[in-house]
């Protein structure tokens, strides 16, 4: 079996095992990487969303022998990150979080939404996040965060 190799939070990574290991396991049981979170298992909630190649890609699909040559980003890299810091300060200022598990998930999604140029509307935003189950906050505060982020009137450097 050939060796795969990829990059997580810009480290070159051999992993270990069988090359179906998902990226998930890889990433919280081999690297302790533990923002990613496991949930329903099958891509349907979120929680385990990272980037894969700059984009949004659910880490309980993904498995170790389709990385090979990939980059894979975590929300554990987006300390000091503007954009990290945009999302989650709308998050937090419009209500958007409780038990914050499926919260690093939803980051990812806004921030690579964030990082597009041009920067989506809220209702193109609202349509990626769509794939993000929350069971406490009821939506309403994540819809008012990305509204403050994406929709008319927003600063373009920071949320309103």
């Amino acid at each position: 079996m050939k060796p795969i190799h990829f990059l997580v939070n810009g480290k070159p990574l051999t992993p270990t095992g069988e090359a179906t290991r998902r990226l998930l396991d890889i990433l919280r049981e081999d690297l302790g990487l533990t923002a990613a979170k496991p949930g329903c298992g099958i891509g349907r909630c979120g929680a385990c969303a990272v980037w894969v190649d700059g984009r949004p890609t659910n880490a309980c699909l993904a498995m170790a022998w389709q990385l090979d040559g990939c980059s894979v980003t975590t929300l554990e890299s987006g300390d000091g990150d503007a954009a990290f810091a945009a999302v989650r300060d709308a998050l937090a200022r419009h209500g958007a979080v409780q038990c914050g598990y499926c919260s690093p998930g939803l980051m990812m999604t806004l921030t690579h939404a964030w990082r597009q140029e041009p920067r989506p509307d809220a209702s193109a935003v609202l349509h990626m996040a769509s794939g993000h189950l929350c069971r406490c906050t009821g939506y309403a505060g994540v819809r008012r965060a990305v509204q403050a982020l994406f929709g008319e009137g927003a600063d373009s450097d920071h949320p309103a």
